[in-house]
């Protein structure tokens, strides 16, 4: 087969110079959906959120709380401590009025990490597959990743913040020497950007205080340059060097570079947010500049006492914390929306959880105040909807508001971006060592987000994975798999003994407090033909377990 040096040039840049176009797979974009979008070229605007559930941004999903309240009520389940759905979820009036005029997807699943999450919206594949299944684990350089795609549509791209892809350096204080190179795993540049601006590591040390780690035009794509971070300013908020503002600044800035210097030209800003994440420091959380922070979220902090712009936190509880946190979040991702909404309209936001909120089993760090019932070995990392559920918002041409209630995934990001791009979407990309080939986990939510189709898996045959491994508890691997109406979560610890699994229906329990029998058997049943008895449903979720997640095919 011969490639043709345009394509040939397109290889190389991403790595798969020695592969050739039709053994990737690569075919031309849905015409009825990615070509409507895509012939205008818009921009992308994806935001990330760090360690933000569905249950600190409940007010994107009008009475979500209130239908939760009367599944497990009086009138209905009856649920002894019911009550506490109805918790203190954070204010977010930024969000909530992108959600009015937004797709959002009340059933987004993200993996329980953070590091998981963003390599399955980079490449498109689950942990299991590219071996990134914890905090600790970095990615391959071998892996084909989104922006590659979207330089063949000859995209300008920037990722701004925490990038947690190349491995983790553990910044405590008493962290003991590291062994090994610093951070083995892709870089950003590696991957295709065009620009990084943030810091390479799981968190950074201190909100106020950090360095900013680089990748320029004068950047070989494994290497990087530290700076001390300057302050920055936005409107209505005072120069600082308080991480989500600079972090907000300096992506309207790359923005407008854009627009000014080749404004023909489509681009794609990956901004990731180091907040609400913890810090490794003590306290590891802090009390926001009150510039950022509405009238509700400063009068929460003024009533504990929590001392604005510091680690002075009064009396403050953690949730409490946490909820004005993610205002601050709140508050800036409004400032970047105006100024995109001003620079080019022609632009589609998402805004995504890279996993659930933290609720780590130590009183200063338990986060969880919201929606679910049971908060005790759940949130982030593990595979339970705490731990998974995350908010999705959808905004841009032709997408129509509305909720959507589909089964959807962090790892669709990567089909979905790639075709509102235009980018010839590959059926195959490459394994973490480079050596074979993979389907995509991704689909795209392209049909979705134009009205064409009110879903993209099917309702019994199709599913979304969570999994992975928790060195926050003894290196525990758990994994959920689920359809539109069922879930099954499954736990192994690290000895390798099987913990069991738990089975629950997702539309009478999605809160998943009353856990459903397995069959005493599952020989008997035709899993390519879908049945709607539980045995059914419990014996297709089993297999998908066994085969295809790392409580399976690493037992």
């Amino acid at each position: 087969m011969t490639i043709g040096k345009t394509m040939w040039r397109k290889a190389k840049y991403a790595g798969l110079a020695a592969i050739g176009t039709a053994a990737l797979g690569l075919s031309a974009a849905t015409p009825t959906t990615a070509q409507v979008v895509t012939e205008a070229r818009p921009n992308i605007l994806f935001i990330v959120l760090d360690d933000v559930g569905t249950d600190m941004t409940t007010s994107i999903l009008p009475g979500e709380v209130e239908r939760m309240l009367e599944l497990y009520g009086p009138e209905g389940l009856n649920h002894p401590e019911f009550s506490r759905i109805q918790g203190g979820p954070a204010s977010t009036p930024m969000l909530d009025s992108l959600a009015s005029e937004s797709l959002v997807f009340a059933n987004a699943w993200a993996e329980p990490f953070c590091s998981p999450s963003r390599a399955a919206m980079l490449t498109g594949l689950y942990p299991e597959r590219t071996d990134v299944l914890d905090y600790t684990s970095w990615l391959s350089q071998n892996h084909l990743s989104l922006v590659s795609l979207l330089k063949q549509q000859d995209y300008a791209s920037a990722i701004i913040g925490k990038w947690h892809l190349s491995g983790l350096n553990d910044i405590r204080p008493d962290a003991p020497p590291r062994e090994g190179p610093l951070f083995p795993g892709m870089k950003p540049k590696e991957a295709g950007f065009d620009l990084f601006l943030g810091d390479m590591n799981g968190a950074i040390p201190d909100y106020w205080d950090y360095e900013v780690s680089i990748q320029d035009e004068s950047s070989l794509p494994a290497e990087w340059r530290v700076e001390k971070q300057t302050p920055r300013s936005l409107p209505g908020i005072e120069s600082t060097t308080f991480a989500p503002v600079v972090k907000v600044a300096d992506t309207i800035d790359w923005i407008a570079q854009q627009e000014s210097t080749d404004p023909d030209r489509p681009w794609f800003a990956w901004l990731a947010f180091n907040m609400v994440h913890i810090l490794p420091a003590q306290p590891p959380v802090v009390v926001p500049n009150r510039d950022t922070l509405n009238a509700e979220a400063a009068a929460e902090m003024e009533a504990c006492g929590g001392e604005f712009g510091t680690t002075n936190l009064g009396s403050c509880s953690p949730a409490s914390l946490n909820r004005a946190m993610m205002n601050a979040t709140d508050t800036v991702i409004g400032r970047l929306l105006d100024a995109v909404d001003q620079m080019d309209p022609n632009t589609i936001v998402i805004v995504i959880g890279d996993n659930g909120t933290g609720q780590y089993g130590r009183p200063q760090v338990n986060f969880l105040d919201n929606l679910y019932l049971t908060y005790q070995g759940r949130g982030k990392g593990t595979a339970y909807e705490s731990g998974v559920r995350v908010p999705l918002i959808v905004r841009g041409p032709g997408i129509v508001p509305r909720r959507s209630d589909a089964i959807v995934h962090a790892v669709d990001m990567f089909s979905t971006i790639a075709e509102a791009a235009g980018a010839r979407l590959p059926t195959r990309v490459p394994n973490r060592a480079g050596d074979g080939l993979l389907a995509l986990d991704s689909v795209s939510l392209l049909p979705i987000m134009l009205g064409n189709r009110q879903e993209v898996r099917h309702p019994d045959l199709g599913y979304v994975i969570a999994q992975g491994n928790s060195p926050l508890a003894g290196n525990r691997m758990q994994a959920s798999v689920r359809n539109a109406r069922y879930k099954l979560l499954c736990t192994r610890s690290e000895s390798g003994g099987d913990e069991g699994c738990e089975f629950y229906n997702m539309i009478t329990d999605p809160l998943e407090e009353y856990p459903l029998p397995a069959p005493a058997s599952c020989e008997n049943h035709t899993l390519a033909t879908p049945q709607s008895d539980e045995a059914w449903q419990y014996c297709f979720l089993k297999n998908v377990m066994d085969t295809e997640t790392v409580i399976g095919t690493r037992s």
